[in-house]
C-alpha cells in the first residue's frame, strides 16, 4: 500500500485522535483516515450521480 505525508491541522489530528486507540472505533490513525476518504469518495459520488456527472462503462 502506498504511503503518502499529508499536513493536517493540530485541532483536527486532536479531534481524531479521540476516535483512535482501544476506546476509539478506529484501530490508528491511518484506519481512520482511510475510513474518512472513502466515506468522501462515496459523497462526491452521491453529487455526481444527481447531477448525471458519472461517467458509465460502455
Amino acid at each position: 500500500m502506498p504511503k503518502i505525508s499529508v499536513e493536517v491541522p493540530q485541532e483536527l489530528l486532536d479531534d481524531l485522535d479521540d476516535h483512535v486507540g482501544d476506546d476509539g472505533k478506529y484501530v490508528n490513525r491511518s484506519d481512520a483516515i482511510r475510513a474518512s476518504i472513502r466515506k468522501n469518495l462515496d459523497i462526491l459520488d452521491e453529487i455526481d450521480a444527481r447531477h448525471n456527472r458519472l461517467e458509465t462503462e460502455e
